[in-house]
């Protein structure tokens, strides 16, 4: 069992930079591939970036140069630093945990989700 706690949301203008973090408990944190998702009202979660194991990074084409998922294993925790956001990056952004080592960017990988934490940018 991992446990995800989300923090760093808020409310925002175009132009500005946020930082989330996720923290984990519970097996070991190092084992997993740590993803970030976001869900806007109405839409499907789609899939943000993801960070493996090795740090080897993926992004998602809307957000690749502006956001940056980074983790540090010794804290349990995965960042997400984002850039330059955007009215149309507002959504609740979630990260998971996912024992698997292909399909990351399919949330049916992962098998742990924190609450969620949202991100609002007006423009």
């Amino acid at each position: 069992q991992v446990q995800l706690v989300e923090s760093g949301g808020g409310l925002v203008q175009a132009g500005d930079s946020l930082r989330l973090s996720c923290a984990a408990a519970g097996r070991t944190f190092s084992d997993y591939a740590m993803g970030w998702f976001r869900q806007a009202p109405g839409k499907e979660r789609e899939f943000v970036a993801v960070i493996r194991w090795r740090s080897i990074t993926d992004y998602a084409d809307s957000v690749k140069g502006r956001f940056t998922i980074s983790r540090d294993n010794a804290k349990n925790s995965v960042y997400l630093q984002m850039n330059s956001l955007k009215p149309e990056d507002t959504a609740g952004y979630y990260c998971a945990a996912s024992s698997r080592g292909y399909g990351l960017r399919d949330p049916a990988q992962y098998v742990y989700w924190g609450q969620g934490t949202q991100v609002t940018v007006s423009s």
